[in-house]
This record gives C-alpha cells, structure tokens and sequence, in this order.
C-alpha cells in the first residue's frame, strides 16, 4: 500500500500550491513594419516580416 494523508488538507493550503498554475496574460509587441500587435520573437502573422525580412509571402486579400 502506498502512502496516506493522516489528515485532510484544507482549501487554503491546496490554493497556495495552485498558485502559480493561473494563466497569464500574453505578452505582445507591436510590428515594426505594420504597427500590429503579435507574440515577440515570432513572425507577425499580418504581414509576415521579421528581423527586418520578409520572411512568409501572404497573399493580398
């Protein structure tokens, strides 16, 4: 058999394990081409520029 609690633990003690399991918001940065809003380090998803190249070829709506 394994091991058991002796005692229950309360709401508190479990909220205080769990704390850092909350969602964070996510941080964004803006284009330096087209001024929009994307996840940093990654290509903007609008017009495909990143690192002052133009790294996907979107097409023109």
């Amino acid at each position: 058999m394994g091991a058991l609690p002796k005692r229950k633990l309360g709401k508190g003690r479990k909220g205080r394990r769990r704390s850092h399991l909350a969602l964070k918001a996510q941080n964004l940065v803006s284009c330096p081409k087209c001024h929009e809003l994307h996840i940093p380090h990654q290509v903007c998803p609008s017009c495909g520029y990143y690192k002052g190249i133009d790294v996907l070829q979107l097409k023109s709506k």
